[in-house]
């Protein structure tokens, strides 16, 4: 997977996205712009989910909850700030993937970034981590 620059971690992520949803039986819609604050839709039984798609090639499997883009990358705005979200849709480069519900990390109390993780440390107690281990999902 070529994860070389911002813009192929976004296609990645947008691609494994539409993959989840896809071979999970929704019909997927993809916006003509990207003006909106979802990358794309997932339609199942009659019900739209609106998906913001992240993607991570750190080691500590870091999600930055604010949005970068333009040519100098910048950080512009909080996902946070857009309650009309459904999911969180995470990838990495190793094609893992989680969906967070977006109430979930809203509750969560998380401003900045948290780490993926397909397993909770033995180590951390649960109240110091969001717990994405229970968002983890396969194809």
């Amino acid at each position: 997977m070529i994860t070389n620059t911002n813009q192929s971690r976004g296609r990645a992520g947008l691609s494994l996205a539409i993959a989840y949803f896809g071979s999970n039986g929704y019909t997927v819609s993809v916006p003509l712009n990207d003006t909106q604050w979802y990358d794309l839709i997932a339609e199942k039984d009659g019900k739209f989910n609106t998906i913001q798609c992240k993607f991570t090639a750190t080691e500590d499997g870091a999600i930055n909850i604010k949005s970068n883009g333009g040519t100098s990358g910048k950080s512009y705005d909080s996902i946070l700030n857009h309650p009309e979200l459904d999911y969180i849709f995470c990838a990495n480069d190793k094609s893992e993937m989680w969906l967070i519900p977006f109430e979930d990390l809203k509750k969560s109390g998380i401003t900045k970034e948290f780490k993926l993780r397909k397993s909770l440390s033995k180590f951390r107690p649960k109240s110091a981590a969001f717990d994405t281990s229970k968002y983890f999902v396969t194809l």
